[in-house]
């Protein structure tokens, strides 16, 4: 073992190595996760105002980034975008959907939508809560 280094690296080739490696040991175990991107755009013209970058997978949608400019926040796009992607996760036969946020982020925006807080890291950044939130969707389509 002494002639093993651990060493830092920024490349996705080798990132991409140690995923496929990982997949190689979970597939052997579980069923293949079947996963899909999910990402939507809203636009105005040709300039973006929106979007949500997603992905599903073993039959669970996860939101990884909803984002909605400033300047057009509250007028409901957050949620049409939201529901727009549960509706497409439903399609693909998900039935449930995880995400998570901050305290200084959208919260309660996700508990009106019914998305329950199932864990949460206290200073993280420091002095702030990040939340995981989970939804079981009510139907599936």
């Amino acid at each position: 073992m002494d002639d093993l280094k651990i060493v830092q690296f920024e490349g996705e080739a080798e990132a991409g190595f140690i995923r496929a490696r990982l997949d190689e040991f979970n597939f052997r175990l579980v069923p293949a996760d079947d996963h899909q991107t999910l990402n939507l755009l809203v636009r105005r013209g040709e300039v973006i105002v929106a979007g949500l970058l997603a992905d599903t997978y073993w039959g669970w949608l996860y939101i990884s980034i909803l984002w909605v400019g400033e300047e057009i926040r509250g007028q409901g796009l957050g949620s049409r975008l939201l529901i727009a992607a549960e509706e497409m996760a439903r399609q693909r036969g998900c039935s449930n959907a995880h995400l998570e946020t901050h305290d200084f982020q959208a919260l309660e925006f996700y508990k009106r939508h019914n998305y329950v807080v199932f864990g949460q890291l206290e200073d993280l950044p420091l002095g702030h809560t990040k939340y995981y939130l989970q939804k079981r969707f009510a139907n599936k389509l």
